[in-house]
């Protein structure tokens, strides 16, 4: 709801005047716009930290470019600046996959783009330090989540060192960061030194030397070797991954020039009542006013009217970083936080009775967990679901299926629909003992015949079963069932919906034959593709991994990788069969 009795954090010393404040505790300098709304991460953040008494005050898309006056503007916070890219990694944000510059930002006012730096985690840093040389900055955000340690940066084509090496920064949060943000402004609060912040839980530091007083501490190839030996480097990422997907990581450390880049173990898994406190703040759920003349913020547009039920995702899927950032074990809200958020958005101006999504990194994976911890404790699988479904993974739809009806109830709500992606593999073809256990036909069932907006996007994400094992992917068999169930419904309940697939091409691993016959099968399907994607290497997925060092680092096995424009543009087209501008350029390329 947008309340005119709530007030947004201040992004101006006016603003800062207005609420008598001489300073600020906290500053943070965003390369997204500023949205006071739980899906976006400045907001989160700011909003937790003034829960906790602190003063939080936001920069905006800061100009780098001038005199760097948006960096002193308000002057000089009494505890740390806090800086992060933005909802989305920057280079993905500005290029394509092809690496050509896109025209537009999502998070940007009227959706322009170049109000954002390549990397602003650097360069905000870097900013900062010559404005305020002896205030300590703390990155967050997907950007540094993803940078952490030693990385393959696309862009570059090169492998780089953690960002925190390379920005200057004093401390790296990584994931989902209140807890670890608290805990940082409570030390400094207190005057704790700086440089003695080493034991918070999900930071990363530097260190002269491997801390003796941490136990346990598993040592990964060091930068340098990384860059000189590919398989030091795929080895690297097994060691990273393979600890992260555990329950409960050890530290981990890489030599780094001559520091070291010490990451502490995340927090524990959140429970219901930490996470709903998260979503329950006292957002406006607005884009600042200092928006009202310069357009909408298309990424607003598309969530202001949908609720997230959980963080984290147990897909695995090679070429994901929700893992790597939120990661694998699912930590979920209670009904009554997401009604209330139903209620709130209920009373937005504007709300005409349809929630857009109710959903997560995967829609229905809400309240999923392990039937025995102990088991989950000791496993390091990347995935519960892939190559198959863990039996001890608990997949009942029951809690979802209950929140839906729950939701339609809420007075002003219409329709909920189900925006986020769906893993179908979830609920298709599975054993009919656990069907019946885990409520999975009454789930397929309602979802189609309730909460479809008359297109149900699903990513199956090839149709090879060669390439689809190296993505982490169920079979294209369960999508023909999935088709099947959909159209088999549709003409009972009498609706003409559409089933949407996702699909990537450029995938290492996939040659143009496959693409080829990703084509020739779904054209025999009767799709005319729209959601498809080349693939971009994000860094901290295997799939970046794969395509930098041409080996699937588990097995140290060759791959083919597409790594030319050509190469790339060649598969991408196989998509478009049906267009004769591609036809012809594909045409073109073979001769």
């Amino acid at each position: 709801m947008a309340n005119n009795n709530l007030s947004f954090l201040p992004t101006s010393k006016e603003e800062m005047d207005h609420l008598g404040w001489e300073e600020a505790d906290i500053i943070i300098f965003t390369g997204d716009a500023y949205v006071d709304h739980p899906a976006f991460g400045a907001a989160i953040i700011g909003r937790y930290l003034e829960s906790k008494g602190y003063r939080v005050a936001i920069v905006p898309q800061p100009n780098w470019r001038d005199d760097l006056r948006d960096f002193r503007k308000l002057g000089r916070p009494r505890l740390f600046f806090g800086v992060t890219a933005g909802n989305m990694d920057s280079m993905v944000n500005h290029y394509t996959a092809t690496k050509r510059l896109r025209s537009d930002d999502a998070y940007s006012p009227g959706g322009k783009a170049g109000f954002r730096p390549d990397y602003p985690s650097i360069v905000y840093t870097r900013a900062i330090r010559q404005c305020f040389p002896d205030v300590p900055v703390i990155l967050g955000g997907i950007e540094a989540s993803l940078r952490r340690l030693t990385h393959y940066d696309y862009w570059q084509n090169n492998i780089k060192p953690s960002i925190l090496v390379e920005s200057g920064a004093d401390l790296l949060v990584y994931g989902m960061g209140e807890q670890a943000v608290e805990s940082i402004a409570d030390k400094l609060k207190m005057n704790v030194p700086l440089k003695s912040i080493r034991d918070i839980p999900q930071t990363v530091f530097l260190s002269d030397t491997v801390p003796p007083d941490i136990p346990e501490i598993l040592m990964l190839p060091s930068y340098e070797d990384c860059c000189s030996d590919r398989k030091k480097f795929a080895k690297a990422f097994t060691l990273l991954e393979q600890e992260s997907n555990r329950m409960f990581p050890r530290p981990m450390a890489e030599k780094s020039g001559n520091k070291y880049v010490v990451v502490n173990p995340p927090f524990h898994l959140e429970t219901e009542k930490e996470i709903d406190r998260y979503y329950d703040l006292p957002y406006v759920r607005q884009p600042h006013p200092r928006y009202h003349k310069r357009g909408m913020i298309p990424a607003f547009e598309m969530i202001r009217h949908s609720v997230t039920l959980h963080r984290g995702c147990f897909g695995g899927c090679s070429f994901c970083t929700i893992s790597a950032h939120q990661g694998k074990f699912i930590s979920s809200r209670s009904e009554a936080s997401v009604l209330r958020e139903l209620s709130l958005i209920s009373n937005m101006p504007g709300f005409r009775g349809t929630i857009t999504d109710l959903g997560g990194p995967s829609a229905n994976m809400y309240r999923m967990s392990g039937f025995d911890k102990t088991i989950c404790v000791t496993c390091k699988r990347p995935s519960c679901i892939f190559p198959s479904i863990c039996k001890n993974l608990n997949t009942s739809h029951l809690p979802l299926i209950k929140l839906y009806d729950k939701a339609l109830a809420v007075k002003g709500v219409k329709k909920v629909f189900i925006g986020s992606g769906v893993r179908y593999d979830l609920f298709v073809q599975r054993p009919e003992s656990v069907s019946k256990r885990d409520h999975l036909n009454e789930y397929c069932h309602k979802l189609i015949s309730r909460h479809v907006s008359g297109r149900l996007k699903v990513a199956p994400e090839h149709t090879s079963e060669k390439v689809l094992k190296v993505m982490r992917k169920p079979s294209f068999r369960l999508f023909y069932a999935l088709k099947e169930k959909f159209d088999t419904m549709n003409r009972q309940i009498g609706k003409k919906q559409q089933l949407i697939p996702y699909f990537i091409s450029s995938h290492p691993a996939c040659t143009l034959d496959d693409m080829k016959q990703l084509a020739g099968e779904t054209r025999k399907l009767g799709f005319r593709l729209e959601q498809v994607q080349d693939l971009t290497p994000t860094p901290m997925t295997l799939a970046s991994v794969m395509y930098y060092t041409g080996l699937d680092p588990y097995t140290m096995k060759p791959l083919y990788v597409a790594r030319t424009r050509k190469e790339k543009e060649a598969q991408r087209d196989c998509f478009f069969w049906y267009k004769p501008l591609h036809a012809e350029g594909s045409r073109n390329r073979r001769k």
